[in-house]
Order: C-alpha cells, then structure tokens, then sequence
C-alpha cells in the first residue's frame, strides 16, 4: 500500500479509537505474532501486496501457529482489487473477510466490527 494510503488509513483506525501498530511487510507481522503475548492483537489488516512474504503466505504461517489465540485472530485482506474472486481467495487462503482500497470508512466500520 502506497505511504499516503497507509497514513490515511492509520488515521482512519485513529480516529476511531483504535490503537494501530505498523509492520513493513508480511515477515515483520509474522514475527510480531510470534514474538507478542497472545491477545496482543484484536486483528490484522493485511495489505495484500506486501515485499518479502505475501500476504497470503503470512496468512498461512500465522494460521499454522501453535498458540490457537494467535492462529485464529482474525485477518482482513486490504487490496486494490475489488472483485469477487479477489473475496474468494482471500477467505480461501485464510483470512477473514476482504477490504477493497480506496477503503470506504463505512466498510470498514462494518468488518471491525
């Protein structure tokens, strides 16, 4: 996700109250996962194109965890690509649901919560 996107995105979840911690791509969120107590995390949303590790791998890997708290947290798929098979295969690889960008603030209301 392009920097002017995830500064606005940040303060989007901002300005709802939410506390947002940032991560450079897909091997930073795995460890984060991995290194943080269970719980740390309410969710991850995950750009869908990220360096290093793709989301969809990162996905897995989380998913694979053995602490289950961690394994199950829930994974929002952000991508430019808004269509259906885009959906489908972000819940396919397993992640929770799917926010297509520019994000709409009433979409995402709706999958937070």
């Amino acid at each position: 996700m392009g920097l002017l996107n995830v500064e606005i995105t940040i303060t989007l979840l901002e300005d709802m109250g939410l506390i947002v911690e940032r991560v450079e791509d897909g091997i930073q969120c795995v460890a984060k996962m991995e290194q943080m107590p269970a719980k740390s995390y309410d969710l991850i949303l995950m750009d869908i194109q990220m360096p290093h590790m793709d989301s969809y791998k990162a996905t897995q890997t989380i998913r694979q965890l053995s602490n289950k708290d961690k394994a199950t947290i829930p994974i929002i798929a952000l991508t430019a690509n808004a269509f259906e098979e885009d959906r489908k295969k972000a819940i396919a690889q397993g992640m929770n649901g799917h926010i297509s960008k520019p994000i709409d603030e009433k979409d995402l209301l709706s999958i937070l919560k």
